[in-house]
Formats: C-alpha cells, sequence, structure tokens
C-alpha cells in the first residue's frame, strides 16, 4: 500500500491523493454502510465499513462518533482527516505526491544517541 499510496480512494488513479478524494471515498462508504438510510450510522452498519476497508477495520467507532450519542453522522464520518493523509502530508497541502510518500518510508539514519555537544567541560 505505501509504495503506491491506497489505490481505492484516488479517484483519478494520479497517484496523488487528496482531502477531497478522502472526502468523496468516506461519503461513498457511509452510504453503502447506512442499510436503513437515516443518515447515521449505528455499531452494526459501521462493521460493515470495518468489513468493507482494511484501513478501517481496526477503527473505534467511538472516535467518530464525537458527541458519543451512539450514532456516527454523514458530517462525523465524512469529516475525519485521513490517518495516511496526515502522516505523509508535510507540507499540509492536503495532497499526498508519490515524493512525499517515499520520504515517509524512508529510513531515517542511524538511531543510536545523538552526539553530545561539546563544551567547555567536555572537551577531548
Amino acid at each position: 500500500m505505501l509504495s503506491s499510496g491506497p489505490p481505492i480512494w484516488d479517484t483519478n488513479h494520479d497517484g496523488i491523493y487528496t482531502c477531497d478524494e478522502w472526502k468523496s471515498y468516506m461519503d461513498r462508504l457511509f452510504t453503502s454502510a447506512d442499510r436503513n438510510h437515516d443518515g447515521k450510522l449505528d455499531p452494526t452498519e459501521f462493521a460493515t465499513v470495518q468489513k468493507a476497508d482494511s484501513t478501517l477495520a481496526e477503527a473505534d467507532f467511538g472516535y467518530f462518533d464525537e458527541n458519543q450519542d451512539g450514532k456516527i453522522t454523514r458530517k462525523e464520518f465524512v469529516e475525519k482527516p485521513s490517518l495516511f493523509i496526515l502522516r505523509f502530508d508535510k507540507n499540509g497541502d492536503c495532497r499526498v505526491t508519490p515524493d512525499e510518500i517515499k520520504a515517509g518510508v524512508a529510513p531515517k539514519g542511524p538511531q543510536g544517541p545523538a552526539d553530545r555537544p561539546r563544551d567547555r567541560f567536555h572537551q577531548n
């Protein structure tokens, strides 16, 4: 998934993942899960969401149910930011490019302790 991003919601298949594409995908997912068409998801309907998208399989109902009324409205669901975008969109433009994905998964270099700055008490 990370080498090419989440293709399921890259609507125009350009390899750039936008907030608008995410919201559009979430809106479609909400519509398909809202079985009784009341504009809200109950826990049973939310389970459909978890089965429909592996990236949401571990999602918590309470995370989306902002007012904790036991139902998730379309707005509560669609307006939640994509964790993928939060992780990789380093410049905050609501677009994740292939370069940002590469930078986000690249090894970070040595992970050992940082060199201590030298001062007059620690000179070699």
